[in-house]
């Protein structure tokens, strides 16, 4: 029987020297800042800003400081209805297991992590007394493409897999949850790719999207080449790319989840459709996860930001030329004081 999916690839490993704590899924997220980095150094010398490397530098660390702690803090309660941290915060940040074998943060959430790196960041340039809108309107047009690294660090790990598909793109992930043969759908996908159903009891690896790679090119590439090249050149007034890449981000990540499998103790908060939906499997798109409805608050944030941000730029007095400013008696002095002075010169 022919199968109509693919492996996920053997040769992929998610440490990058064995025996040592050295895994790629970190040295993607390196790849990202470094990569954001130098995209806004880009922006500040175009735009010939005095901006010296200290200031830059201090910023990326405190964005990334709030990153983290937001990400781990929104995956540790947001993300978990059962309690568990929220009744042993000490665990929050503890990256080792019950055996003392060193894990890292397993958990992360983008949209915690959205929450404390803006926090981090306007925390930094209110101290600096630096344009918050100008230089946030620099870092969100050149953080997308890092989500590309990020998101291909995923894949490496098998993690943040897709939905059960039988599409041909679908790729049997090592460490995906197996369903059980008793599954009436689960046993229909299974015949449909190829996969041999011997017993009822039965688990079954089945085909899934691979959603990593799908997000790593929506959020990242795509994203990155709409800001950069389409709107950055038509930007209006301070803080539009801020309002531009929440509008932007939030949409694509709300696409992209209908093929990425939604926590299995979250499941749907929002199920409008009649029909049993296993976390799974796609059954309908009235049917919301938590990241889709977290992406869906970005959208409205980023209408919002337009509209302020468009409103003070509105408000703010307009710069008139010396010619128009000045009083007629101040030009007749001004043309007066230039012909003396160019007698003079003479």
């Amino acid at each position: 029987m022919a199968t109509l999916y693919m492996n996920y690839p053997e040769w992929l490993s998610p440490v990058i020297i064995p025996g040592l704590p050295l895994r790629w899924y970190g040295l993607m997220y390196l790849v990202a800042f470094g990569l954001t980095y130098v995209l806004f150094t880009y922006q500040v010398r175009q735009r010939k800003l005095q901006a010296d490397d200290d200031t830059i530098i201090n910023m990326f660390f405190w964005a990334i400081i709030g990153l983290l702690i937001g990400a781990r803090v929104f995956a540790t309660t947001v993300y978990d209805p059962s309690g568990y941290y929220l009744r042993r915060p000490w665990l929050i940040f503890w990256p080792f297991d019950e055996n003392m074998n060193f894990t890292g943060l397993l958990g992360m959430s983008y949209h915690g992590g959205l929450v404390g790196a803006v926090v981090g960041v306007v925390a930094y340039l209110r101290i600096k007394k630096i344009d918050i809108l100008d230089w946030g309107d620099m870092l969100v047009t050149a953080i997308p493409l890092g989500y590309t690294f990020g998101r291909l660090g995923n894949f490496i790990n098998g993690e943040l897999y897709g939905r059960v598909t039988a599409g041909p793109w679908g790729m049997l992930f090592p460490n995906a949850r197996r369903i059980p043969a008793s599954e009436e759908w689960a046993v229909e996908i299974a015949d449909a790719v190829g996969i041999p159903v011997t017993a009822p009891e039965q688990l079954l690896n089945l085909p899934r999207h691979p959603s990593q790679l799908y997000e790593a090119f929506l959020e990242g590439i795509l994203l990155w080449l709409v800001l950069w090249f389409v709107f950055r050149p038509r930007q209006r007034f301070r803080g539009f790319m801020i309002g531009a890449y929440l509008i932007g981000y939030g949409f694509v990540r709300f696409i992209a989840e209908y093929t990425r499998q939604p926590d299995a103790d979250m499941g749907f908060p929002i199920q409008l459709s009649s029909q049993p939906n296993p976390p799974e499997l796609f059954v309908s798109f009235l049917n919301i996860t938590m990241g889709q409805l977290l992406s869906l608050l970005m959208v409205v944030a980023g209408g919002i930001c337009l509209l302020v941000f468009y409103r003070i730029k509105q408000r703010e007095p307009k710069v008139e030329t010396m010619e128009r400013v000045l009083p007629p008696e101040a030009k007749g002095k001004k043309r007066s004081h230039g012909k003396k002075s160019g007698r003079s010169r003479r």
